[in-house]
Order: structure tokens, then C-alpha cells, then sequence
């Protein structure tokens, strides 16, 4: 029954690899727009804003820095998400730079045995965020042009990946108990000291001399942004075709009759199908449209907590050379959209988002992306700030819990 399950499944995806085949061969010239528009997305943003992090993870991996983070932020991690301290690491600059940021440092973590796969799908779950300048700059501002509105999607983008994780923490304890667990460092008395040791035994384990090292990172990185570009592309000519086809609109039929039981605009199942794919063409239409600013902004929600099948595939590739599992990921990221929207519509209705005055008018997906490079590098230098400081952030939080429960137990054998 697998085998023909499987055979099935891959006479079904030839038969829609060559129905796309053909399409590109009846719709040549808006293939050929839609793929010129994601390159111009990847070469102008994508590439330089996020080249810089991987170059950056790839060289703190290989001194191990990681592995010294990992050590003192474990007491904060642990006990909330049930992962290892270097989680931190990989929400922070996941949330600094975006999907799949997230993605590329939790296949590292897995491939140096920094985590379990149980963990790394727990930490995947929950660390795939936007960044909050895709939030505030394209969408709230570019798109809504509206400013408040920012401070909506990224307060309920946040809140509801938090409850993801609390959530995940419960997920896979049977089969978590049936294997090894990885190592836990935060019971060491001198947690600095730990730190530092382990930070010497990675880089000893590593060995490659920095140029050697800066050079692998920079090629690897390269590699990777290559393989994302790639994505971006084809999914803009792959959607450009599902809508001139009219799939959308077949997509939607299911979401349609949602909609009419949520007594919400209809108007948004096309943008909505399109967000499933894709999270920037889905936001922008989802904007353009003349629902009320509610509903559209939930939708929008949804659309970045849910983060694209393009995203996924993303993920996907990264994935490959590790055990964990697409699985968890994406059931986490339905979750994740559900929450984001119902989030969403209370902060609304409790004041959020309401401070300036909405322009019914939204600009093309691509306006908020065209400034020139000294832009990009400049929202990428806050983005490098904003990293840093979250993890300077939770690395405090790590270190009082930490002193909290060495002055507990202290009190208690004294007592004793």
C-alpha cells in the first residue's frame, strides 16, 4: 500500500510539473514578468539584508560562540519551550532577519548535535517569525500606509508565536523519552566557567583556521541565499500562472464558504489563496481590497504567521540533510495563523491600530522595496542591533534565573 501510494503521488506531481510546463509555454511573457519581479525582490532585499547574518551565524558557530550562549541562556530556554539554550541564538536572529533564517541555524544546530530532532522541531516551530522591518516598513507603512498598524501585526505576530512554543513545549515527550537526551549544562555551578569550556572545546572540535572559516561561510552562505532566490523566482512565476489559470479561484471555494460563516468580505479569498503561496502577494492584495480594515488586517496577519508555501519550501531544502521533520513545522505555522488573526481582531478592538487616520489606498508589493542600497544596509544594521540586543536581553533573564536558583538552593542546604 505505501509503494502505491507513492507511485501515485509521483504520477500526480509529473502530471502538474508538465501542466505547469505547458502553461509557461501558453503565458511566456507574464512568466517571464513575474520572475524578473522576484529576482529584482531577492537581488535588492533579500540577498543583501540576510547575507550578512548567515556569513555572521556560520562564523559564531565555528569559533563556538553558539556553544557558550548555549550554556548560559539554557536556564531561561529550558523551563519555557523545553529546548536547549542555544534556541536563543536562532530566535533572535530569526527574528532579526526573518524567515528562513530560523531555519538555516536549527539545521546547524542539529548537524552539530547542539539539539535533539524532538528539540529542533520545538524550536522550528516557534522561532519561524517576520522580522519586524517586513512588518512596520512593507506591510503597515508600504502597503496599509498606516503606521499604527504596525505595532498591531508585530505585538500579535510575537504574542501568538510565544504561545506556539509554550504549546510545542508539550510535543514529542514520548518519543523524547525513548532516546538520549542531549546533555543539559545549566546545573553547573559556575555557569561563566562552563561557558567558556565549552566555547574552547567547540573551536578545538572545529579547528579551522579563521581564514578558512571566514571562507566557508561565506561560501556556504552564498550557496544557501542562491537556493532561497531560487524559490522566490519560481514561486513568482508559479502564482502568476495558478491566477491567470484561474486555480486561485477553484483554491478558494473551500475558504469562501469560511468566510460567509464568519460573516466576513468574500472579497479576500483570492488575496488569502494568494498569501498561502506567496506572503508578499498575498499581503498586498490582501491591503488592496475594499473590506473593512479589520478583516483585512487579520488576513494579513495570518498570512505572515502562516508565511507562504514558498517560505516552507524554503525551509524544506534546508532541511534535508537533517532528521527533523516538515511535519511539526507546519502544523505549527497553521497554528501559528489561526492565533495570529484572533490576536489580531481583540488588540484591534481593544485600541491598537486605531491611532492615525487609515488611507484606503495601497501601493504595488514591490514600491516599499525599490530604495536605493544604502536603505537596505541601513535597516540591515538595525536589524544586526536588534539581534544583539534580544540576545543581550534574554542572556540577563538566563543569568538571574540562574543566580535566583543557585541562592534557593543554597538557602535550603543551609537550612538543611
Amino acid at each position: 500500500m505505501p509503494s502505491r501510494r507513492k507511485h501515485v503521488s509521483g504520477l500526480l506531481l509529473a502530471i502538474l510539473v508538465v501542466l505547469f510546463t505547458l502553461a509557461l509555454v501558453v503565458y511566456p511573457e507574464q512568466g517571464f514578468t513575474a520572475g524578473i519581479a522576484g529576482l529584482k525582490v531577492f537581488w535588492d532585499v533579500v540577498f543583501p539584508s540576510l547575507l550578512p547574518f548567515f556569513i555572521l551565524s556560520e562564523l559564531l558557530l565555528g569559533l563556538g560562540v553558539v556553544n557558550a550562549l548555549g550554556v548560559m541562556l539554557e536556564p531561561l530556554m529550558r523551563p519555557l519551550f523545553s529546548v536547549p539554550g542555544v534556541g536563543a541564538f536562532a530566535l533572535s536572529m530569526g527574528l532579526a532577519a526573518g524567515y528562513p533564517m530560523d531555519a538555516v541555524i536549527t539545521a546547524r544546530f542539529r548537524k552539530n548535535g547542539l539539539c535533539s530532532r524532538i528539540e529542533g522541531e520545538r524550536l522550528l516551530a516557534f522561532t519561524n517569525t517576520a522580522d519586524p522591518l517586513f512588518m512596520f516598513g512593507a506591510v503597515a507603512v508600504g502597503m496599509f500606509q498606516n503606521k499604527a498598524l504596525g505595532i498591531l501585526l508585530a505585538l500579535a505576530h510575537y504574542a501568538s508565536s510565544f504561545l506556539v512554543g509554550l504549546t510545542f513545549k508539550l510535543y514529542g515527550r514520548r518519543e523524547e523519552k525513548s532516546v538520549r537526551p542531549v546533555a543539559r549544562t545549566d546545573r553547573h555551578p559556575q555557569i561563566l566557567k562552563r561557558a567558556y569550556q565549552e566555547m574552547v572545546r567547540a573551536r578545538e572540535e572545529d579547528d579551522r583556521p579563521f581564514g578558512k572559516l571566514l571562507g566557508d561561510s561565506v561560501n556556504d552562505s552564498i550557496r544557501t541565499l542562491l537556493m532561497i532566490g531560487g524559490f522566490i523566482v519560481f514561486f513568482a512565476v508559479f502564482i502568476k500562472v495558478l491566477t491567470i489559470a484561474g486555480i486561485v479561484t477553484i483554491i478558494g471555494v473551500p475558504f469562501v464558504l469560511l468566510f460567509h460563516a464568519l460573516h466576513m468580505d468574500t472579497a479576500l479569498v483570492q488575496p488569502l489563496v494568494s498569501g498561502i503561496f506567496e506572503i508578499d502577494i498575498g499581503s498586498a492584495a490582501t491591503a488592496s481590497t475594499s473590506a473593512a480594515l479589520i478583516q483585512k488586517v487579520s488576513v494579513v496577519s495570518a498570512i505572515i504567521a502562516w508565511s507562504g508555501l514558498s517560505v516552507h519550501a524554503q525551509v524544506a531544502s534546508v532541511l534535508t540533510q537533517t532528521d527533523i521533520r516538515m511535519r511539526p513545522y507546519v502544523i505549527a505555522r497553521v497554528y501559528h495563523a489561526v492565533l495570529a488573526a484572533v490576536l489580531t481582531y481583540f488588540f484591534y478592538q481593544a485600541g491598537l491600530g486605531r491611532s492615525l487616520a487609515f488611507v484606503p489606498h495601497a501601493i504595488s508589493v514591490m514600491a516599499p522595496l525599490s530604495a536605493g542600497p544604502v536603505a537596505h544596509w541601513t535597516m540591515t544594521g538595525i536589524a544586526l542591533a536588534t539581534a544583539a540586543a534580544l540576545l543581550a536581553l534574554a542572556l540577563l533573564l538566563s543569568l538571574l534565573i540562574h543566580l535566583f536558583r543557585d541562592s534557593r538552593f543554597a538557602a535550603w542546604y543551609a537550612k538543611s
